[in-house]
């Protein structure tokens, strides 16, 4: 087995191969004036190779992704698994008006054909129960780092409140507090755009003690400055947050901080300041599971 990384998940992709003790190498890449991407592969491959990436900004990851494939075949793999943290395109699973495309069930179609294992971290799924009904192989592994960000809470506080933004959101907050003592409430919320949202906290004393908002990604950063916003009419003052997929699409990091939260961290599954929670363990767990 090999694990091949890319220059943008490598630091990862180093520690994942350390916890397995296998040989890492680097695809290279390199993008033409017009945007089409070359990719590069070690000459000569071995039966088993991983090939590590998260899907942030997942357009040109996706088509490197089948360029790699189809070459790592060619050069000798018998089995390819991916090893995604982040997998993209996961949040359209039906089509809301006709003529939309259902990106969940045709990117999961292409990772299926492409790989024999799929692995990934709390995917943004919410109308399915499983990660093999959107990607249709046996191997289609969603992991959960609520233990991961459950143990690093347990090191930053005795006690605190965890909130989590929405009702989907309950099942895992709830165990994440059930795990390290800690108390949980659940906000509702309703999403009228990209940027757009409306919340209301449950009733509770939300003074003298920390609240954490946990969520599975951070992208625009306008439910977390909203929840802030919230917890600060409760009379809140220590607010921190802690996500899985640190996103945050253009201004969304100082959105967050500006509302008041004092610290944001999250898991390294995509490179970012606040990615101080490693998957490394996790990751290497379920690959030594399936090979």
């Amino acid at each position: 087995m090999i694990i091949l990384a890319f220059p943008d998940y490598l630091s990862q992709a180093r520690r994942l191969a350390a916890k397995l003790d296998a040989p890492l190498a680097e695809a290279a890449l390199h993008h033409f004036p017009d945007g089409e991407s070359l990719v590069r592969l070690p000459p000569s491959l071995p039966g088993h190779v991983v090939i590590c990436r998260s899907l942030n900004q997942p357009n040109d990851k996706l088509v490197e992704l089948l360029l790699s494939a189809a070459t790592a075949r060619e050069l000798g793999a018998k089995r390819l698994t991916l090893v995604t943290p982040y997998l993209g395109y996961m949040r359209q699973d039906i089509a809301n008006r006709p003529g939309e495309a259902v990106s969940q069930r045709i990117v999961g179609k292409l990772l299926g054909e492409l790989f024999d294992d799929v692995l990934t971290v709390d995917p943004h799924l919410h109308r399915i129960s499983s990660l093999n009904q959107a990607i249709p192989i046996k191997n289609a592994i969603s992991l959960t780092a609520a233990d991961q960000i459950g143990a690093f809470l347990k090191q930053q506080f005795k006690h605190g409140v965890l909130l989590g933004p929405d009702s989907e959101s309950k099942q895992w907050v709830a165990a994440i507090a059930k795990n390290i003592g800690f108390d949980y409430a659940i906000a509702e919320k309703h999403r009228l755009g990209d940027k757009q949202v409306e919340m209301t906290l449950p009733d509770g004393d939300y003074r003298n003690k920390p609240v954490i908002i946990v969520d599975d990604m951070a992208s625009t950063g306008r439910t977390m400055a909203k929840a802030a916003g919230l917890l600060q009419a409760k009379g809140c003052g220590d607010i921190y947050a802690v996500v899985t997929h640190a996103l945050f699409c253009g201004d969304a990091y100082d959105h967050i901080l500006n509302a008041g939260i004092k610290n944001i961290w999250s898991t390294d599954s995509i490179d970012h300041p606040s990615s101080c929670i490693k998957l490394d363990a996790l990751l290497a767990d379920a690959l030594k599971a399936i090979t």
